[in-house]
């Protein structure tokens, strides 16, 4: 990478050498703080099921889904963004990047000037009408509600056909989804249907009851 730099930018006070050296002390880096990402939810204390007006989903052009979440919430227009932390390397070098959980997708919601306003931002690809706004709701839910207690979602699969089960403990409690077992762990697989798209967290088995 910094084969043509020259000797001159790697002496000690060069600043390629100071960010390899912090590189090497720090070992994992986050690409952005935690105070450079949106926050998942707009406003953040509220619920998506307090959302008021008409619930869309944007689908987005590349890597727009933040850039898009920092301009409504400039133009106060709620939406909900879940993102999971992902671990990558680099080198000896570790870094943690929050990304979106449904890549290319965040959901939002308010009237048509606010519908109008997001097209406007030219950070969409298209606006995907929601036809069934409780189906939606009701698969995002269980989503926050994992998000706000800190669990380490992860991007998954969708799943045609699995083995239902309903949340029996805990603060998913009375959630169904399809559980996937392995021999080192068992996970809760939650999808949104309109998208097909899906993620799962790990549960531990007393905390589920299979449904026939």
């Amino acid at each position: 990478m910094f084969a043509h730099t020259g000797a001159k930018s790697l002496r000690p006070d060069g600043w390629i050498f100071r960010l390899l050296v912090q590189g090497i002390i720090r070992g994992t880096q986050e690409v952005l703080k935690a105070s450079e990402n949106p926050a998942s939810i707009w406003p953040t204390d509220r619920s998506i099921s307090e959302c008021e007006g008409t619930g869309w989903v944007a689908h987005t052009k590349s890597r727009n889904e933040k850039a898009l979440a920092w301009e409504m919430q400039q133009n106060d227009i709620g939406y909900f963004l879940p993102m999971h932390w992902k671990v990558s390397r680099k080198g000896r070098r570790t870094f943690r990047s929050l990304l979106p959980l449904f890549t290319g997708y965040m959901f939002f919601c308010g009237s048509e000037d606010d519908r109008v306003e997001v097209l406007r931002t030219h950070r969409v690809a298209n606006i995907i009408v929601v036809n069934d706004q409780e189906l939606l709701v009701k698969n995002l839910l269980p989503i926050e509600r994992l998000l706000v207690e800190g669990a380490d979602l992860k991007p998954h699969k969708y799943i045609e056909t699995g083995r239902k089960c309903r949340v029996v403990a805990g603060p998913l409690l009375g959630t169904e989804g399809i559980v996937e077992q392995s021999s080192k762990q068992t996970r809760l697989v939650l999808q949104v249907e309109m998208l097909g798209q899906a993620t799962s967290v790990e549960i531990e088995t007393d905390y589920i009851e299979l449904i026939d």
